[in-house]
């Protein structure tokens, strides 16, 4: 993260990587000059109508120079406000990109430590900040400094004195106004989290809607979502107070400059040593010099938003992607895949997976069999490259397969697991998700591979097909449904190695018959690797890992461990007894 001492130089390196449109914001910028510059124009003009006033004197051209410059200040106005706006969005919308495209990238281990809501709250939430602060705080600064510079220079010759009266209330609004700022800093960092956290519990909450409802955990939840609420409204609270202060301030500050002025002035006039329209113009150009400083605070408050808010984005850009973005793309095809000595642990205290050795022939199925929480769900992560290996080498032939472009690597490996993740859409969605050629791929090719995993029928009683909605997460299909949709998922990419994790356990029997005779054709020709806790459907693999607490316990076929290995002869005689 950015550190204090480092200030604005990340805000302004982050700005400057999204390639601003610096023609827009050019222009934009000196529309705002324009239109401040014409602004400081006016007074000058009010005083001359002021104090040369009659109804015989009129002047037409006075009066029509003013209307011109009314108008112009107007266009040049509207035109600089739509150029900042779009110059802020563009900004927003690549720092957006940036972030997306980083997310989808980084290693499955930052999902582990982050919730998707925080992460959501990181590219809408913080990003609109930092938005808000280019398109609408930032040149509302500029124009207000300028408007102000003008304002004092132009004072300052028409009489010296009454401007040093005025600006006698900077200092003590600066006094009041720094130290304020910084507590609004400290309350926006603050906020800014706790919408990250409070936006992760909502959206844990309502994509698990159904566990909360069969679990009768509304009221668990409501107090969660009640004391998030509860600490946002602390939060909101403490900025209304800061608010509350910075405010009534200002306008006593104000009110009390615009009195004395007014009182002095009125003097001089009397004295005859000010005209009218002097004190007019004197006046207004006050205004001018009073708005842009109020607008001031705003701008320093968003400013401290900004680089909160940019410290965190910052945070996620500097992540390490997931390694394999560059690398070899080769065939797998008819290779055996080896794994030597590996390990793995999440933290050193707990090590998962110890000294792991196997050996997968080409087209051979390999099960791994064991109590739960024994590494074998580690184990498919490691050979997806979902995780590292600590120690040890999964090679596949001769090469290793972290010298794999990523990309190369999945798109020849089929995953089918317990819970068949699908995407909110359509069937035709996601049997082609992930495929570079999707919208190449035919109706006859989806239905082919859907009858090969046995799912045509009931994709045909659909009224619409292939075009059905299944709702987010596939709701709207059955367990059974979900998974031979998978698999025609699989038959569609092809793969070299397939990998089941716990296919059938939680279909009913009727469901696991016909999904077994789809994973059956699946797995024709193809290594396989199988994760079951049901040992009758792995008793006919070419060779069964027996993994207890992350170690190998036993290797060879179901009868060899029945005769070898005590707890797989006791697995086998509760099960298949």
């Amino acid at each position: 993260m950015a550190s204090k001492k480092d200030g604005l130089k990340p805000f302004i390196s982050l700005m400057l990587s999204t390639n601003i449109p610096k023609l827009a914001l050019t222009i934009g910028l000196i529309g705002s000059v324009i239109t401040t510059l014409v602004g400081l124009t006016i007074p000058l003009l009010t005083r001359e109508l002021v104090d040369g006033f009659t109804v015989e004197s009129l002047s037409i051209f006075l009066i029509i120079t003013m209307g011109v410059v009314f108008i112009l200040q107007a266009v040049i106005d509207g035109v600089s406000t739509y150029l900042l706006s779009a110059v802020g969005q563009k900004i927003v919308a690549r720092l957006r990109e940036k972030m997306w495209l980083k997310l989808i990238r980084l290693p499955v281990s930052y999902s582990d430590k982050t919730t998707s809501g925080e992460s959501v709250s990181r590219v809408v939430s913080d990003t609109g900040i930092v938005k808000d602060l280019i398109s609408q705080h930032f040149p509302q600064f500029i124009t207000g400094l300028i408007s102000i510079i003008g304002a004092v220079t132009i004072l300052l010759i028409m009489d010296w004195k009454m401007t040093l009266i005025m600006l006698i209330a900077v200092p003590i609004t600066v006094a009041i106004m720094v130290p304020l700022g910084g507590q609004m800093a400290k309350i926006s960092r603050g906020l800014q989290d706790e919408t990250a956290v409070f936006t992760g519990i909502i959206q844990q909450t309502l994509s698990e809607i159904r566990l909360m409802k069969s679990s009768t955990a509304e009221k668990v939840e409501e107090k969660k979502g009640v004391s998030g609420v509860g600490k946002l409204l602390n939060y909101g609270l403490k900025e209304a107070r800061i608010f509350a202060m910075i405010g009534p301030f200002m306008y006593l500050v104000v009110m009390v400059v615009i009195v004395v002025i007014i009182a002095y002035g009125g003097i001089r006039v009397a004295e005859g040593s000010m005209s009218t329209g002097s004190l007019v113009a004197f006046l207004l150009y006050l205004f001018q010099i009073i708005f842009p400083i109020t607008s001031f605070a705003m701008f320093f408050t968003q400013l401290q938003k900004a680089k909160g808010a940019t410290e965190r984005i910052i945070a996620i850009l500097e992540i390490d992607e997931e390694e394999g973005q560059e690398g070899i793309d080769k065939d797998i095809s008819n290779q055996p895949l080896h794994v030597t000595n590996v390990s793995f642990a999440y933290n050193e205290a707990e090590p998962i997976i110890e000294n792991v050795s196997f050996r997968a022939e080409s087209g051979e199925m390999i099960a791994f069999a064991g109590p739960s929480g024994g590494g074998k769900t580690t184990l498919f992560g490691l050979l997806e490259r979902y995780y590292q290996p600590t120690a040890g080498e999964i090679r596949i032939g001769d090469t290793p397969i972290n010298e794999f472009l990523m990309k190369s690597w999945r798109s020849q490996i089929g995953y089918v697991s317990q819970e068949s993740a699908m995407m909110a859409g359509t069937i035709r969605d996601n049997l082609s998700y992930g495929l570079s050629d999707r919208e190449s791929i035919s109706d006859q090719r989806l239905w082919e591979v859907a009858k090969m995993a046995y799912a045509d029928q009931f994709i045909q009683s659909f009224d619409k097909g292939l075009d059905t909605e299944v709702g987010e997460r596939g709701v709207k299909l059955s367990g059974g449904q979900r998974q031979r949709i998978a698999i025609a998922r699989a038959f569609l990419r092809d793969p070299k190695i397939l990998m089941m994790d716990e296919a059938t356990a939680s279909l009913d029997s009727q469901s696991e018959s016909v999904v077994q005779q789809a994973l059956a054709r699946l797995m024709e020709g193809r290594t396989t690797f199988v994760i079951a806790h049901r040992l009758s459907t792995i008793v006919d693999a070419d060779k069964i890992i027996f993994i207890d607490k992350g170690k190998v316990t036993g290797t060879g076929t179901h009868l060899e461990l029945t005769k070898t290995h005590e707890l797989y002869r006791q697995f086998a005689e509760q099960q298949l007894s």
